[in-house]
């Protein structure tokens, strides 16, 4: 808004007052001494305002410490931690105190503020009168380590409540459950809900991750709300719940569709969550197979020539050795040696003069074992 003309208020004000002035007093003049300590009270009032914000958004910050503090006292066993740990619960609980006396100070003033009578200063002057009533304080940006830390510590806290919340389907339950554990309405649980969400449909349990599934949306709506009215999620949940059960079409349609793109996102992470965990089974597997050699005897098996796989399927010795005689004797030596390796075929030669030898040697040897099998 572009700054008013103060020459035009200057008669304005001045036939207000005029009963009251004396005739020796230049009214112009007296209009700017009236303007300029209108001008001063309002820069002291908003002064004030900022200074009480700064106060409080200290206070939350030493208390967010001192509930990590809290945190971590709390894991420990030591008789040192559990000596701290009654001074560090003392300290919380006073500095909770000192929030709320902050909280009710500013929110004083801002009531304060929204009594204030219009002139041409607050005419003049955009945003003066709007409530900062419950605004969120700018805080420091959380590295990655810390934000997974809080997501733990929370977690650990509230995971019955969370998963109570996610069972919810009922938009006044959810309303009261909220109402009655405000603290859950916070990144945290969204977070631990979209973790649920892809559990269960990696469980193929596809009904219970759809009732999860809304709960998530539920909770990061309540969250994107917040964030677009620059306040507390804890303090507008109930406008989403109010919006959403006036069956506001257009929210309705963003809400659906919202769940339904989240759904098909949970279904892909399930995916390639099972993937990769079949990967990872397949490669123990394979590990557990690997031969003396360090070769896979599925991978050898599947890489030998029809006729000696057939050997094998059929455990015949003697049909191995005839198709050997019969192949390049560098190609079956080579194929010989890789089913050594592999642990497809286990020499037991006691002899010491060369791979060929050993090789040769296991053949009658292998031979005789399987008719002793085959006799029992």
């Amino acid at each position: 808004m572009s700054r008013i003309d103060y020459s035009v208020w200057d008669h304005i004000e001045v036939s207000d007052d005029e009963d009251d002035t004396h005739p020796n007093i230049d009214t112009p003049s007296l209009f700017r001494w009236r303007h300029q300590a209108r001008v001063e009270r309002m820069e002291e009032f908003q002064k004030k305002g900022e200074e009480l914000s700064k106060l409080l958004s200290e206070c939350r910050r030493k208390l967010s410490e001192a509930q990590k503090k809290v945190q971590e006292l709390s894991i420990s066993a030591t008789d040192d931690a559990k000596a701290e740990l009654s001074k560090a619960q003392a300290e919380e609980k006073k500095l909770k105190k000192e929030e709320r006396e902050w909280e009710k100070k500013l929110d004083d003033h801002n009531r304060e503020e929204k009594k204030m009578p219009w002139n041409v200063d607050t005419l003049s002057k955009d945003g003066f009168s709007k409530s900062i009533v419950n605004v969120k304080p700018d805080s420091k940006e959380e590295t990655e380590e810390e934000k997974e830390q809080k997501h733990k510590t929370f977690v650990e806290k509230y995971e019955k409540q969370i998963k109570h919340f996610g069972m919810l389907r009922r938009w006044d339950d959810s309303q009261k459950y909220l109402s009655d554990n405000p603290h859950l309405v916070c990144e945290e649980t969204a977070n631990y809900l979209v973790i649920m969400c892809i559990d269960l449909e990696v469980e193929e349990k596809h009904a219970l991750m759809e009732q999860v599934a809304h709960q998530t949306i539920v909770m990061q709506f309540i969250l994107e709300l917040a964030k677009s009215l620059k306040v507390d999620p804890r303090g507008c949940f109930r406008q989403f719940f109010t919006k959403i059960k006036t069956a506001d079409q257009q929210y309705q349609e963003a809400f659906n569709d919202e769940l339904e793109s989240f759904k098909e996102r949970v279904r892909g992470r399930a995916k390639i969550r099972i993937e990769k965990a079949m990967r990872e089974y397949e490669e123990e597997e394979r590990q557990k197979r690997m031969g003396p050699g360090g070769l896979d005897p599925v991978e050898v098996y599947e890489s030998l020539p029809l006729e000696m796989q057939k050997c094998f399927d059929e455990k015949d010795i003697q049909m191995l050795q005839d198709v050997i005689s019969k192949m390049d004797p560098t190609e079956a030596k080579a194929h010989m040696k890789r089913c050594i390796d592999s642990g497809l075929w286990v020499p037991n030669s006691k002899t010491d003069d060369g791979d060929e030898k050993e090789e040769d040697a296991t053949y009658e040897e292998v031979k005789q074992e399987q008719e002793e099998t085959k006799k029992e």
